[in-house]
């Protein structure tokens, strides 16, 4: 079994090494990147006394089980009128990353981090991702903060940023907490270990549910990714899954959105230029249009988030085992995010799927490129010193990001299809039902649930569009090349 296990994984590693150098991604850091990594001693402190001491604050992280890469901490406090203020502090990794410096330049190159089923490549070198950048458990860092005062209904009243020196005293993860929040799980023992911190988490959800609720209310759209994630036992790949939803994740999801919001407008007060994250208005709209009405639901004909919303929320109370394909098919549909620059001045284009208009990215520097990118303009202002970036640097990058993004998200889909060819590459003419999440000239692609995967259909395509359910059989694998074909069936 060791065998089988260290040979499947030496051929997905090879594949996934592959397949970033063919889509123009850096899966090795260079030797510069190394030895400039190397002089790094330890990591950035409070020099001088410029930046507010909040280290005595209950901070924790609540992230992937297996999350090394600890991006943010959050806590919140009451107000003495029922508000409540949450505080989300993000690691300063611009403070060892500098402009144009070796470990920047590769960072720019790639723009993200890339989660593949074979391997994980960094943006940045796990010295400082997953401990001179990380805010790691019981250790000091700088970071940005970004503090923010709701009303006791859940809106924003107003925002503060600013740096600060913070201390993360409980490394929580997403399912224990979630089972705790949703009463099906005991109390982490961190949490328990951490005077305070019982309490802190609990107003954080107590905040996050009003926010979430609001948001819904002028239109933000309540969907299930579907993201997909492997599954291994004994060490072994055996499975491709659907990621669900939780408490956690929607606590730490709607402080993320409101603090994104933050930094956007931050900049956009003072008339500087930012990068920004958007979902443009959907183009296939009638299609979105065409499904509802298939279940009863009449949506308006020009594109309208909050109606989409209502029909969303009824979907998933009537028939909440399929609301994962009903999601599904509509963020194939909304179509994908990208990065532009807003310059002052300027409409924002806005998300549509979160119904806001003033939206960035700022929340992930360890393994997000536009994230230090923010922070870089933030931290110019703070400091009173001229921006990093002119509006020509900032449109090239946000580009950049865009379509190194979209070469990474390739990546990873196609190392697992690869792996999941290997699982089927002894159940070739098996029948399954399946989902269609594609339908263009460049080709018709389907979904199956076990292993949740995507697949090409080469044959039996007409007529058929997004959101159709279908019956297919297994007829092409190709492990190298991550090729999973499928016909339709008569």
């Amino acid at each position: 079994m060791p065998e089988i296990v260290d040979r499947q994984k030496t051929v997905l590693q090879e594949i996934a090494h592959r397949v970033m150098l063919e889509r123009g991604l850096l899966p090795d850091f260079p030797q510069q990147v190394i030895a400039e990594t190397g002089r790094i001693s330890g990591p950035a402190t409070n020099t001088g006394n410029s930046l507010r001491d909040m280290r005595v604050l209950p901070w924790s992280s609540i992230d992937n089980d297996s999350s090394r890469d600890l991006d943010q901490l959050t806590y919140a406090e009451k107000i003495s009128d029922g508000g409540i203020k949450i505080f989300v502090a993000i690691a300063d990794v611009d403070a060892l990353v500098k402009k144009q410096s070796a470990l920047d330049l590769h960072a720019q190159h790639n723009t993200t981090s890339i989660y593949s089923v074979a391997e994980i490549f960094p943006m940045l070198p796990e010295k400082l991702s997953t401990d001179l950048t990380s805010l790691n458990p019981d250790s000091d860092r700088v970071s940005v903060v970004i503090e923010m005062s709701l009303s006791e209904n859940g809106s924003l009243r107003s925002s503060e940023i600013y740096r600060a020196f913070v201390r993360n005293h409980a490394k929580l993860a997403y399912n224990s907490v979630a089972l705790w929040l949703e009463g099906t799980g005991p109390m982490p023992a961190k949490i328990g270990d951490v005077k305070g911190l019982e309490e802190n988490i609990r107003l954080q959800d107590s905040a996050a549910q009003k926010m979430k609720s609001l948001r819904q209310e002028l239109g933000a759209l309540d969907l299930e990714t579907g993201e997909i994630r492997p599954r291994y036992e004994n060490g072994k790949f055996n499975d491709m899954e659907a990621e669900k939803r939780n408490r956690a994740k929607e606590l730490i999801e709607d402080f993320m959105i409101a603090a994104n919001g933050c930094s956007a407008r931050f900049l956009a007060s003072r008339k500087l230029p930012s990068i920004r994250r958007v979902v443009r208005t959907p183009k296939r709209w009638e299609r979105i249009v065409e499904l509802a009405s298939e279940k009863g639901c009449r949506l308006p004909s020009e594109p309208d988030s909050k109606a989409l919303e209502n029909f969303l929320i009824s979907a998933k109370s009537a028939d909440p085992l399929r609301f994962p394909d009903l999601s599904l098919t509509i963020i194939k549909l909304l179509g994908p995010g990208e990065y532009v620059v807003e310059i002052p001045g300027t409409a924002a284009e806005g998300h549509f799927a979160l119904a806001v208009k003033d939206y960035t990215h700022t929340t992930a520097p360890n393994r997000r490129y536009p994230d230090i990118i923010t922070h870089r303009l933030l931290k110019s202002v703070l400091s009173g010193s001229s921006l990093p970036y002119s509006n020509e640097e900032l449109d090239f990058l946000a580009k950049r990001c865009t379509d190194k993004e979209n070469a990474a998200k390739k990546v990873e889909r196609q190392v697992a299809k690869s792996a999941v060819a290997m699982l089927l590459e002894n159940r070739i003419g098996e029948r399954f039902d399946a989902i269609v999440t594609g339908a263009s000239d460049k080709g018709t692609w389907v979904r199956i649930l076990h292993p949740a995967v995507e697949g090409r259909l080469a044959s039996g395509f007409q007529g058929v569009d997004v959101g159709q359910r279908i019956r297919i059989q297994l007829t092409y694998t190709n492990v190298e090349r991550g090729f999973i074909d499928f016909k339709r069936c008569s």
